[in-house]
């Protein structure tokens, strides 16, 4: 791993595994205009579940290098934090009962970290289903046990505290049992009375199965990682949605098996299926929010801005 050259303007970077693909390169600097800043924005690309000692250098050049603001992280979330936490002045409430960082950004010289996937993953998951959609039974299957499930499940948590409608069970697998262990403590902790069932799932057969136990009006996550990160679907070719289920892949770009198998269950049992486009969306403008602090709205005619430059940065494609 190379480290980029010192900033010459005000920039943020972007911490995943394959940054050049991904739309923010074409959609930063379009916002950045809308925004009224001149800043700049660099990928860093790190292998999956990379050496500590290269997230630690990724934090200490970003804490150090005066015109280097901030960044998102993706995929990394959890190993960055784990790795570099003794690194960071500040942590967010959110961070610390995660154990995750997606937002790092500065204040003076004051370096914090957020998570901030519980409120992002809350509001792409509003805009995908109706108000009260869960009072009827619908269950929810998370294909995954990384920063981004949790967070969601967090944002659930706290939607059941404030009285409004909740999954009635959700289902978390993972192919590795201490991500799954790690969950389960985590929700102990929070003492939650949501219903989850953690199963180690192996194989995309395992998977398989548990989308066989749902409910009729299921939402049904990959947050694997699978089709963008690495090729292919969590479920295997013969996996059966339940009827009138969504499919919701927290992924926008990459080859999106997972949404295929979705859409050629479309007509036969009613699955919808959704991409990651808003949760993109909605995961960046609240770290470039963050990272310039600048007021960047949630909802309305602004937010619709932000999402009407991006589709016209992008044109033909969202990836």
């Amino acid at each position: 791993m190379s480290l980029p050259p010192p900033a010459q303007k005000p920039t943020m970077y972007f911490v995943g595994v394959t940054t050049g693909a991904s739309s923010i390169m074409k959609v930063f600097p379009a916002w950045a205009r809308h925004l009224g800043i001149d800043a700049h924005i660099t990928g860093i690309d790190l292998p999956l579940d990379a050496e500590p000692e290269a997230y630690r250098k990724v934090v200490s050049f970003i804490k150090n290098d005066p015109l280097s603001l901030g960044a998102l992280v993706t995929t990394h979330k959890l190993n960055l934090y784990q790795a570099a936490r003794d690194l960071f002045d500040e942590a967010g409430d959110a961070t610390a009962l995660l154990g995750e960082v997606s937002s790092i950004s500065k204040r003076g010289t004051t370096l914090r970290a957020q998570a901030m996937d519980p409120l992002t993953s809350g509001l792409s998951l509003e805009a995908i289903v109706a108000e009260n959609y869960w009072r009827d039974g619908a269950e929810l299957l998370l294909l995954g046990a990384g920063g981004s499930a949790l967070a969601l499940t967090l944002y659930l948590h706290r939607r059941q505290q404030r009285g409004d409608d909740t999954p009635s069970r959700i289902v978390v697998t993972n192919r590795r049992p201490g991500r799954l262990e790690e969950m389960r403590a985590i929700h102990d902790r929070l003492a939650t009375e949501l219903k989850f069932d953690y199963v180690h799932a192996a194989s995309a057969t395992d998977n398989d199965r548990q989308l066989a136990d749902l409910a009729p009006g299921s939402i049904v996550v990959n947050a694997t990682g699978l089709g963008k990160d690495r090729p292919g679907s969590p479920l295997g070719a013969a996996a059966v949605f339940p009827q009138q289920s969504i499919a919701w892949d927290f992924n926008y770009r990459g080859d999106l098996l997972f949404l295929d198998q979705a859409r050629a269950q479309s007509d036969t049992r009613g699955v919808r299926a959704e991409d990651g486009w808003v949760y993109f969306l909605h995961g960046w403008t609240r770290v470039i929010s963050d990272v310039f602090d600048v007021e960047i709205p949630m909802a309305g005619p602004e937010f619709d801005a932000f999402a009407d430059i991006a589709r016209t940065t992008t044109t033909t494609e969202k990836g």
